[in-house]
């Protein structure tokens, strides 16, 4: 290796048989496959929050077995209320995003954060700027 080399590992430890094909162990996703003609609009049925209301997301799974799934969200400027969030993991690749927990705490995230949200998180996502997220999804 003569470059550095920058990972996100994702462990969701489960009992539920993986596939029922061949075994699949490693996942190799690149960065251009989160470009947006890769994305599907998921505005209305958001994988992570449900719905983002009036704020366009969209997104694209490259991993989804059993209770695990593994993709790239993106939204626009705009803010949306979270009642039951999923059990979620995520690092911000682009843009700015401040999550609100119900309680009034908030965080900034930005390029290089990594945040967890468990499971049934309720509070709000408000997107500063457009933002592009790897997330894993742990049900």
């Amino acid at each position: 290796v003569n470059t550095d080399i920058h990972k996100l590992w994702s462990v969701n430890s489960h009992s539920e048989i993986e596939e029922s094909g061949p075994i699949v162990r490693t996942v190799v996703s690149n960065y251009m496959d989160s470009a947006p003609e890769n994305m599907v609009d998921t505005s209305s049925c958001d994988p992570l929050y449900g719905s983002t209301g009036c704020v366009t997301s969209a997104s694209s799974t490259f991993y989804d077995v059993g209770p695990t799934q593994v993709g790239y969200w993106t939204a626009d400027r705009g803010s949306f209320e979270v009642e039951c969030g999923a059990r979620q993991w995520f690092v911000v690749m682009e843009g700015v995003m401040f999550v609100t927990d119900s309680d009034g705490t908030s965080k900034r995230c930005a390029p290089g954060d990594t945040v967890m949200l468990p499971a049934g998180w309720s509070g709000y996502v408000d997107v500063v700027e457009p933002v592009r997220k790897v997330f894993t999804v742990a049900r």
